[in-house]
């Protein structure tokens, strides 16, 4: 397969803190994460399954497997971005999450797309 043959997925993270959904006294600390998958390559894509670690300041880490997102599987064709919306709970104001996606090409190559780390921080909690 030459490079430019290659499977490709980008994948950009936003998060924001639902202040309104903590509760901070009882170790509950609520975030919603904005995923945008964009296609750069040159072949159409579906997004199968997903993979989570989700990492608290206590080194307490929740592992989530499953089909799709948001209970879609994306189907994505070169140049096109799909954009969800999630959230995820934690017990520590601080905490991180990372993964992976499972794909597979129009013309049947699975791959999977690495989500690289991204902190979720109550504001004013990290400097």
């Amino acid at each position: 397969m030459s490079p430019e043959d290659r499977p490709k997925i980008d994948i950009a993270v936003e998060t924001r803190y639902i202040e309104e959904q903590s509760e901070p006294d009882s170790d509950r600390y609520v975030f919603a994460y904005t995923i945008t998958i964009s296609n750069p390559g040159n072949t159409g894509a579906k997004l199968l399954n997903r993979h989570w670690l989700i990492t608290d300041a206590n080194n307490r880490v929740e592992e989530v497997r499953g089909e799709g997102v948001v209970g879609e599987q994306p189907h994505l064709d070169p140049g096109e971005r799909y954009q969800y919306t999630s959230g995820a709970i934690i017990k520590t104001p601080v905490g991180t999450m990372q993964g992976e996606y499972e794909f597979v090409t129009d013309n049947g190559v699975s791959f999977l797309a690495p989500i690289d780390r991204f902190i979720l921080s109550v504001p004013r909690v990290l400097h």
